[in-house]
Order: C-alpha cells, then sequence, then structure tokens
C-alpha cells in the first residue's frame, strides 16, 4: 500500500467509526464525511516557540502542546520575506516568480499569473465548504481579505490598539514601537479575533467548514499588557547568539538588500540606545500572548464534536530578526528571515512527529486539497505534505525557495543552505556544523558539488516586479542603483 493510500484509509476508517480524540470534552453529532481546516496564521513568528527552541526562554505552551499533538516542520521556509508576497504564495501555490508579486503590492487582482488561480478559501467554498475568517489571512490593506475570504469577520483593530504618543524612543515608522500597552487582554485585536473563533466553533454547521484566523502579533507595534512583560525580566533575559564581524564575508548587495530603505531601527541605533533586550522582551511577550489566543480556539476547537474531523494548520508569514546579522525585522534571506513554524495536526495524522526535510509554505494548499479529498490544481507549485506526514524520514527530493526580488534567491534542502543576489554574489551554509549562519563557505571547495545541486535550482526566468513604491520595492531598487555605481 502506498504512504498516499494509507492515509487515505486511515480517513476512510474515521469516516466509518467516528475517530476517537482524547482531548476532545464533549460529543456531538457531526457528519465527518467531509473534514474541517482550521488555518491560523501568526504574523512575523519566528522560530522563537518552546517547540522549535529559537530562544530558550520562549514560553509558548499551547503551540508547543499542538506540535505534539500533530507533525511539527521545523526546515520549512516561506516564499518571500515579507508580508503580502508570502500570503500571496500560500493562498496560491505559486512562487513570487511567477506570480510578479514580490513585495507590499499589489494584490492578487492585479497580477495576470495569480489571478487566474482560485485562491485557498474560495476553493473550499466551490467544494460547498462553510468558509469563514478572521484577522490577517492575506495582506492588510483595504479591502483584501474582503475581497478573498467569503464570510470575513474583520481585523478587529488590526495592529492597534495605538497610544497617543511612542512608547519607545525609535523616531521613525509609526508602526516600528514597542512596550506596555494596553491595559488588559481584551483591549487587544487578537483577544477579540479568539473571541469571535470560539463563538464560531460553539454553532452547529450543516457544512464542513474552512475557518482562517490570522493573528498580528508578533508584528510590530509590540505592545501586549504588562503581564506578558513580566513572564521575560529583563535582568535575566537572554539575547539572540552573535558573533562580532558578522556581515565581514557578505558581499556589498547582500548587505544592501537587508538594509537600504528598510523602515526598521539599525543595529547601530538599538545599540546605542540600550533598546536590544526591550525589543527581545517585547517579541517574547507578544508571543506568549498570541500563543495564549491560539490555545485558546484549540481548546473551542476540542470542546465541540469538530475536533475529531478537523485539520489544524498553524504557520508564520515569514522568520524575523531580533539583532542576528546585525539587524532587525524581516526581508532577509537568511534562516531568521525565511524559517517558519509549521504544524499541521488532524485525523490520521501521527502525533508527536518532527521532520526536518526542506518544505515550503505554498505547500500548504495542495496538501489540504489532498487530506480534504479534492481534485489537485495543476497550476499549483507546491507539492503535498502527506508522504511526509505519514513518515517524516522517506526521501524527500524537493527543495526550498524563497526569494526577495528577481534575482535575489535562497536555496534551502535538508542540511544547507545557499544564497544567490542579483549582482551574482553568493553565501553558502553548513547548518549541520553552523546553524546560525555565521559563516560563508561559498569558497570552500569541499562543498562544491553541493552548492552546483542548489545552484540549479535557482529559476532560469522570472516574472517582472509588479506594484510599486512599497519598503521593498525601495530597497530594491536602491540596491540595484548601488550595483550599477560599483559596476
Amino acid at each position: 500500500m502506498t504512504v498516499k493510500s494509507e492515509l487515505t484509509f486511515l480517513l476512510v476508517l474515521l469516516g466509518i467509526f467516528g475517530g476517537c480524540n482524547p482531548h476532545k470534552k464533549t460529543k456531538e453529532q457531526h457528519n465527518p464525511s467531509k473534514p474541517n481546516v482550521l488555518f491560523i496564521a501568526v504574523d512575523d513568528l519566528n522560530d522563537w516557540i518552546g517547540a522549535l527552541g529559537g530562544h530558550p526562554q520562549a514560553k509558548t505552551p499551547n503551540i508547543d502542546k499542538l506540535a505534539r499533538r500533530g507533525v511539527l516542520f521545523t526546515n520549512a521556509q516561506c516564499q518571500a520575506p515579507v508580508c503580502n508576497p508570502s500570503r500571496v504564495s500560500i493562498m496560491t501555490s505559486l512562487y513570487p516568480s511567477t506570480t510578479g508579486i514580490y513585495f507590499l503590492n499589489p494584490d492578487i487582482s492585479e497580477s495576470p499569473m495569480a489571478d487566474k488561480t482560485v485562491v485557498m478559501p474560495r476553493r473550499f467554498q466551490q467544494e460547498g465548504y462553510h468558509v469563514s475568517g478572521a484577522g490577517k489571512l492575506f495582506h492588510n490593506a483595504e479591502g483584501i481579505n474582503e475581497r478573498h475570504i467569503p464570510n470575513y469577520a474583520g481585523q478587529f483593530g488590526g495592529f492597534g490598539p495605538m497610544p497617543k504618543e511612542k512608547i519607545s524612543t525609535f523616531p521613525g515608522h509609526p508602526l516600528w514601537d514597542w512596550g506596555v500597552y494596553p491595559e488588559s487582554d481584551d483591549q487587544m485585536p487578537d483577544y477579540k479575533i479568539a473571541d469571535w473563533a470560539e463563538e464560531e466553533l460553539t454553532g452547529k454547521r450543516e457544512q464542513p467548514f474552512w475557518m482562517g484566523i490570522g493573528f498580528y502579533r508578533p508584528h510590530v507595534p509590540q505592545f501586549v499588557p504588562q503581564k506578558w512583560f513580566d513572564m521575560y525580566p529583563l535582568e535575566s533575559l537572554e539575547l539572540p547568539k552573535t558573533i562580532s564581524g558578522d556581515l565581514k564575508d557578505i558581499s556589498s548587495y547582500g548587505s544592501d538588500i537587508t538594509r537600504l530603505e528598510h523602515v526598521s531601527p539599525t543595529h547601530e541605533w538599538v545599540l546605542k540606545n540600550d533598546e536590544w533586550k526591550p525589543l527581545v522582551q517585547s517579541y517574547l511577550a507578544c508571543i506568549s500572548f498570541v500563543d495564549e489566543q491560539v490555545g485558546r480556539v484549540l481548546t473551542a476547537l476540542d470542546e465541540r464534536a469538530y475536533g475529531e474531523n478537523t485539520y489544524v494548520v498553524l504557520l508564520s508569514d515569514h522568520g524575523f530578526h531580533i539583532g542576528e546579522k546585525e539587524r532587525h525585522a524581516k526581508r532577509s534571506l537568511w534562516e531568521d528571515g525565511t524559517r517558519v513554524p509549521l504544524i499541521i495536526m488532524g485525523p490520521g495524522i501521527p502525533e508527536g512527529k518532527v521532520c526536518k526535510k526542506p518544505v515550503q509554505l505554498l505547500d500548504i494548499y495542495p496538501t489540504l486539497l489532498e487530506l480534504c479529498n479534492l481534485e489537485p490544481d495543476s497550476s499549483h507549485e507546491g507539492n503535498s505534505l502527506i508522504p511526509l506526514l505519514q513518515n517524516t524520514e522517506i526521501d524527500w527530493p524537493y527543495y526550498s525557495r524563497t526569494s526577495f526580488g528577481p534575482g535575489n534567491y535562497a536555496i534551502v534542502s535538508e542540511n544547507y543552505r545557499f544564497i544567490q543576489y542579483n549582482d551574482g554574489s553568493e553565501e553558502f551554509y553548513d547548518h549541520t556544523k553552523d546553524a546560525e549562519e555565521w559563516y560563508n563557505e561559498i569558497n570552500n571547495q569541499v562543498y562544491s558539488e553541493i552548492i552546483e545541486k542548489h545552484r540549479a535550482q535557482i529559476p532560469k526566468a522570472y516574472h517582472e516586479i509588479l506594484g510599486k513604491e512599497s519598503t521593498g520595492h525601495l530597497s530594491y531598487m536602491a540596491s540595484e542603483k548601488n550595483k550599477k555605481t560599483r559596476n
């Protein structure tokens, strides 16, 4: 019996016998012929969760519990290290190099290639699912979530609430702020989104459902109430591991594309103003706050019969730097910018498994189609993860690919990361010896054959850049301008 047929057989058995969920507290009659989907996206969350060990002090009991109940992918990569293109890739299963959507604009409807596809929520609606969502699922620009998600409940305040004046001393973009605010959890949009999800999950449905929940934290502004900061006292807080001179083996272009025209504070400003620990504290506090909201949603799911017949997917749209590589925020092709949490749980999926194979966020859409016994979409560029869900150790021939504008790519395999920039400069890291990516081995002849295999994964053609004037567009243009000056 093949891996695919084994999992399908398990799904049939669950449909016949109703399954068994030891976490469920009450039981109701529910038709399990079509499984439900609970899709949870956490904005700007890197590997600072307990299950991934990205920060030794991170407290995320609910996400960790979810990881123990399903398969945790420890080498999951986004397709773009910025919100809009990453979420477009997730919802279309297309690379940015295919759609031309590399930066914070445009929307799917303005890309001829992306607009030809049926986005994930609409596909499930076509298949007879009740589709709903709240918060940040697609990019947060006005009207985008409403356009693509039937029964969209709203942003519930989005990145708010905002104080009248900035809390931090950073003089830049108003979203780049951090500190204690507001007074109580119930003032936070994510708390209200979890409220909405709890209520939605209490109702009885005749249709199977696809429900999307998009939490905003730990995206800036990194505000949460005091009790979450109290979990991480500054005096005992650990900073990320770094080395001096980390950029000495990085090309000028590699430095430019991760710094020019960015709106986040520079690492020099952070050190000069003694804000590194407060930034780490705020980020961790926001993560623990959103972890509790995830827990509330999962508890609501378990307390209904839906928990027996629901696939849960938890992910982040990209990573985040908190001082690593002497920078802050997203928008990099290094591990801290592209690696994300990805957990899949549900009927027929083994519990407590860990997969180290390179997987991509654009694999989620085809995976959910197959898990729900729906026909695949031939336009999708991702791969179904069902073979890995059934056996995390099988041979996996695929690499992961991330881009930040045309010509800038990271190619990731199980043990290595290869980066190529649009000026031809390159980087290569051996994660078996250098998990922090401190030492660029691109000129080490020991790796020449391995490097060539990664280099072969770079696309030969790519779509031109669509949209204009976002921070990503400006950064790319500034890097290209400097490249021409150097040449």
